[in-house]
């Protein structure tokens, strides 16, 4: 327990799972370095020492569950990716969008209404196999992107994928609803 100190909790996510600070990244690798690291810090491997090491058991698990679940997902990566490189996405005040890109979430949203009150399942499939092809392209441009340095485009991209992955998730209840 000793090399997991209260200093060590200030590194970033990358450096806790001694990966790369990049948006590629090997997911079950994560995954096996998490499950490591968690054998080591969680706070049940550590009920028998005193309660300032167990608070500080709890306070690794958590910064390594935040880590993991930050890094897992790529757009949680991405945005985590932009923030160290100090670069903000101004997702509150920055709403612009290319008009193409607004006119066609726009367009999917009302597939999506309408097959949804249409009971489509169907109709339905066919969106969320569109919008995760879609969705699988955006990923491997915004990997490219950071691979460049091209913050300010992948900060875009982000913003971009935020709708989209909003979209895919409004598909799945309109899924849902229906299969009732």
């Amino acid at each position: 327990m000793s090399s997991f100190d209260s200093e060590a909790l200030r590194q970033d996510f990358f450096s806790l799972f001694g990966l790369p600070r990049q948006q590629g990244l090997d997911v079950d690798r994560l995954e096996q370095l998490y499950r490591d690291i968690q054998a080591k810090v969680h706070p049940d491997k550590h009920a028998y020492l005193s309660d300032s090491e167990k608070r500080l058991a709890m306070q690794w698990s958590t910064h390594v569950n935040e880590a993991y679940q930050t890094l897992k997902d790529p757009l949680k990566r991405a945005r985590y990716l932009l923030k160290l490189a100090g670069h903000d996405v101004r997702l509150e005040t920055n709403t612009a969008m290319p008009t193409e890109f607004l006119v066609e979430q726009m367009e999917l949203r009302e597939a999506v209404i309408d097959a949804r009150d249409a009971g489509d399942a169907d109709a339905l499939d066919v969106l969320h196999r569109r919008l995760k092809k879609d969705i699988r392209a955006e990923y491997t441009l915004l990997q490219q992107t950071f691979d460049a340095n091209m913050l300010e485009r992948a900060g875009e991209l982000v913003r971009q994928l935020m709708f989209q992955e909003k979209l895919i998730q409004e598909v799945d209840d309109a899924l849902e609803v229906i299969e009732r």
